[in-house]
C-alpha cells in the first residue's frame, strides 16, 4: 500500500548511447507477506513470511527463516536494475587449470538443540514499547533428526501439547504464548527420541525449561541494548549415550552360589515415587513419643531410600516434600544434594501444591 510517493528519473546508458528514461515509484517501505526483499548486510534476496510488528519481519532466505528489523532490509528491484549486464563476448578456450572450482557450502556449526523465544512488541497508550507475546521455536542445530513430545504447563496443569519431528538445522515454530502468562509458572517440557534407532544412544531424553518473569524481563532488556531479536535456552548440546551397566566379574564365585539378575532384582524392588512426603505423620503412627533427633533421623532415612530408588530406576526427577517449619530438614537435604554426582540441579520455589515446602530434584546419568 502506497502512503506517499515520488518519482525518480534515471537515464539508462549502455556504452555512449542513452536509450531512455526509467521511472520508479518509491513508497515508505511498507512490506506485505510474500514481498521479495533484500538483506542489506549479506546482499541476499528472500521473501517476507510474516510481519511480527511495526519494526520486525520474519523472512525466508534459501529455506532458512529468521526475524530481521525493517531497517535491515530493502526491496531488491533497484539492485536488480542497477546491476551491470554481462556483454556477450567471443568464447575463449578454457583450460583445465582455468576452470573455477565449485564453491563448497560452509559447514554449519553444531551446538545442540535450543528453545528460542521471540518477543513481539507493540506500543501502549502512552507510546511505550511493551511485549505482547512470545513466539516459541524449537531450533535444531545438529545433523540428527529428532522426534519430540512437547508439553506446556501452568501451575502444573497441562495447557498445550504437541508431538512432531524437527529436522537437521531446522527452526521449528511451536506456538505463541501471551507475555502475561509468565506469571503462571510456565514449564516447557520435552521428550526427545532419535528418528533412527541407535543401540549406542539413550532410548529417550527428557528435559524442561522453567521461566521466571524477572529473568525474562532482563533478557528482553539485553536484547534491546544489543539490537537483537530473540533469546534462547539450551535443551541439550549432545544427545546422551545409552547407559551401559558394568558387568561384574563372577569367575571367583564357587559352585552352588546364586547369581541374581540385576534387571530381575529391580522388578522385585519397591516402585519409585515421583513425590515423597517426609512429614513425620506420613511415615509412622508412633511419632508422638519420638524426640526431634529421632524424627529427623527417620525423615532422612526415608529420603535416602527413595533417592536410591529414583537413581536405580533412572528417574529424570522427583519431588521431596519437607515442609516449611524451622527449615532444618530442608537444609539437611540440600546439603546432601550438593555432594551427589547424580544431581544435575535442585530448586525450592513456590508451587501451588506445596507452597515453599518442597524441593524438586533433577538427575543426570
Amino acid at each position: 500500500m502506497l502512503q506517499s510517493a515520488y518519482v525518480v528519473s534515471l537515464p539508462i546508458t549502455i556504452g555512449t548511447c542513452t536509450f531512455g528514461i526509467f521511472t520508479e515509484q518509491i513508497n515508505e517501505m511498507k512490506y506485505e507477506v510474500g514481498d521479495k526483499i533484500l538483506i542489506l548486510h549479506s546482499n541476499e534476496e528472500g521473501e517476507v513470511l510474516d510481519i511480527l510488528n511495526d519494526k520486525m519481519l520474519l523472512v525466508d532466505v534459501k529455506g532458512i527463516s529468521f526475524p530481521v528489523y525493517m531497517d535491515q532490509v530493502d526491496f531488491p528491484y533497484f539492485k536488480r536494475f542497477t546491476e551491470k549486464k554481462i556483454v556477450n563476448s567471443p568464447k575463449q578456450k578454457a583450460y583445465i587449470d582455468d576452470v573455477r572450482k565449485e564453491k563448497t557450502k560452509p559447514e554449519q556449526k553444531e551446538d545442540g538443540v535450543w528453545l528460542t523465544f521471540l518477543p513481539v512488541m507493540d506500543l501502549d497508550e502512552f507510546g511505550d514499547e511493551v511485549v505482547e507475546e512470545l513466539k516459541v521455536h524449537l531450533v535444531n542445530r545438529t545433523k540428527q533428526v529428532y522426534n519430540f513430545n512437547y508439553c506446556l504447563t501452568y501451575f502444573g496443569k497441562k495447557e498445550f501439547e504437541l508431538k512432531n519431528q524437527v529436522n537437521p538445522f531446522e527452526d521449528f515454530y511451536i506456538h505463541d504464548i501471551p507475555f502475561e502468562h509468565l506469571n503462571d509458572n510456565p514449564v516447557f517440557e520435552f521428550e526427545f527420541t532419535l528418528d533412527k534407532f541407535d543401540k549406542k544412544k539413550a532410548e529417550y531424553f527428557e528435559t524442561n525449561i522453567k521461566l521466571k518473569p524477572k529473568q525474562v524481563f532482563n533478557r528482553i532488556e539485553e536484547l534491546k541494548k544489543k539490537n537483537e531479536a530473540m533469546f534462547s535456552y539450551s535443551l541439550f548440546e549432545k544427545y546422551p549415550d545409552k547407559i551401559i551397566e558394568d558387568k561384574e566379574d563372577l569367575s571367583h564365585l564357587g559352585k552352588g552360589q546364586r547369581i541374581y539378575d540385576i534387571s530381575k532384582l529391580r522388578q522385585m524392588m519397591e516402585p519409585p515415587r515421583s513425590v515423597v512426603d517426609l512429614h513425620i505423620e506420613k511415615l509412622t503412627d508412633d511419632w508422638r513419643g519420638m524426640s526431634n533427633y529421632e524424627i529427623l533421623g527417620l525423615q532422612l532415612k526415608t529420603f535416602e531410600k527413595y533417592y536410591a530408588l529414583a537413581i536405580s530406576h533412572f528417574q529424570p526427577s522427583f519431588i521431596i516434600i519437607h515442609g516449611v517449619g524451622s527449615g532444618k530438614l530442608r537444609d539437611e537435604i540440600h546439603d546432601l544434594l550438593k555432594h551427589r554426582k547424580e544431581v544435575k540441579s535442585f530448586v525450592n520455589q513456590y508451587d501451588s501444591r506445596f507452597g515453599y515446602g518442597a524441593t524438586e530434584i533433577f538427575f543426570q546419568y
